[in-house]
């Protein structure tokens, strides 16, 4: 296959895939990858068949098309289309919470000597390595990342990129509960999908909704929490997007038990399961079996309960994220102290403070917990985090935890 042949066939498959035909786009890429022997057009079709599998929550085979994509790369001897395989090695690691790998393989990205494709895609690595570092529970390193990411977006106005940041620091804020921002960053992405998106993919639409879902859940507006999950979820089936369809059913079920109504939940909590551990989104699978382990503490079932921490708290260990291993510990804590059970619930106290300590979550100022529950918070420059009223109440001018001057505006 020649290399003018093998660009109408790359055509073609993207004008399936646009138009929701996925599997036979798919085929047809498949194809040039059998039968072309032109090394651009190779790498080109790789990118495609990393991109759809990544958004069917094909995950590991993303990452074997990464992996082959990175062969083909070296082969080329182009600094640019390395770059551009390397994030999509960041990325396939991400979405299969090897979140020290991602980390690794975006300073990869990072070292690389300069190229033309650096400003372009230098703000989508600074993403997946705060996605990465989020996932970790590493929070200033997240919002160190994100912020470099939104430079990137605005320097370059890549509209898309900055809805997509937007969308990682709801997540951030709804993880450290500053739920005012939770909801602000995701209905700022709302609005550029609004205002610029019309030839965007929906996705981006979808994305926005369901961020904003979980901040309205969080901020206790479950009317609103649930017309916009509906419209997130509505998309996902339509373009059959696996991922976010588990994320909605994860919502459905954090709604229903919200307003009390575990029978609903269980089942929304048991399909998102089923979804999570088929694409490999074991972070996922750790949501899920907390809300689960939550319901059966509202039911007073505390032995399936903690039958279902213990399944979250080796998912947890496994992927690294010290934030939802602080939450079940915490469960843990309630429900030892409700059985008497005095040794396991010093344990879990003492492993409760250690996560505080390890993912930093209190305020340099007051010394009180960050993430406890719902409060305002401000970033400084260096990307520490603390109180609102705390530095407002102290009008520090340099940051408590590293001294660093904090002359300059925050970005939050």
């Amino acid at each position: 296959m020649g290399q003018d042949q093998t660009k109408q066939q790359i055509e073609k498959g993207l004008q399936l895939y646009q138009s929701n035909q996925t599997e036979k786009a798919l085929q047809v890429w498949m194809k040039v990858l059998e039968k072309s022997s032109d090394l651009v057009g190779r790498f080109r079709v790789l990118g495609c068949l990393v991109t759809a599998h990544s958004e069917m929550g094909r995950y590991k085979e993303m990452l074997k098309f990464a992996v082959v994509q990175i062969d083909t790369a070296r082969e080329l001897e182009d600094a640019d289309f390395l770059l551009e395989s390397y994030l999509n090695l960041a990325r396939s690691n991400e979405k299969l919470c090897e979140f020290h790998k991602t980390v690794s393989y975006c300073k990869t990205c990072l070292g690389l000597p300069g190229t033309r494709a650096a400003a372009q895609l230098g703000g989508q690595v600074s993403l997946s390595m705060g996605n990465a570092f989020l996932g970790l529970s590493l929070f200033q390193k997240a919002l160190e990342s994100f912020e470099k990411a939104l430079r990137y977006a605005h320097n370059n106005d890549d509209t898309m990129l900055e809805c997509r940041v937007c969308c990682s620091l709801g997540s951030f804020y709804a993880q450290v509960k500053d739920y005012e921002k939770a909801l602000f960053f995701p209905c700022k992405a709302a609005e550029l999908v609004n205002d610029y998106g019309k030839g965007w993919s929906l996705k981006y639409r979808a994305m926005s909704q369901y961020h904003m879902a979980v901040a309205y859940r969080l901020l206790g507006h479950l009317g609103s929490a649930m017309e916009c999950c509906e419209e997130s979820m509505k998309i996902a089936l339509q373009h059959g997007d696996r991922p976010l369809q588990a994320l909605c059913l994860l919502c459905f079920a954090d709604i229903h038990r919200s307003r009390g109504d575990l029978e609903t939940a269980f089942p929304r909590y048991d399909s998102a399961m089923s979804i999570m551990t088929e694409i490999g989104n074991r972070l996922g699978q750790v949501q899920v079996l907390l809300g689960v382990a939550k319901c059966w503490v509202a039911r007073k079932a505390l032995d399936k309960a903690l039958d279902a921490i213990e399944r979250a708290q080796d998912l947890a260990e496994e992927v690294g994220n010290k934030l939802s291993q602080l939450k079940l510990h915490c469960l843990s804590e309630g429900i030892c102290r409700s059985k008497g059970l005095q040794r396991e619930l010093r344990a879990h106290v003492v492993r409760f403070h250690e996560c505080v300590e390890e993912t930093e979550l209190y305020c340099g100022l007051c010394g009180e917990s960050i993430g406890e529950k719902n409060r305002r918070l401000q970033a400084l420059p260096c990307s520490h985090i603390f109180h609102l009223r705390c530095l407002q109440n102290n009008g520090t001018r340099s940051c408590p935890n590293c001294r660093r001057s904090s002359m300059k505006p925050g970005f939050v």
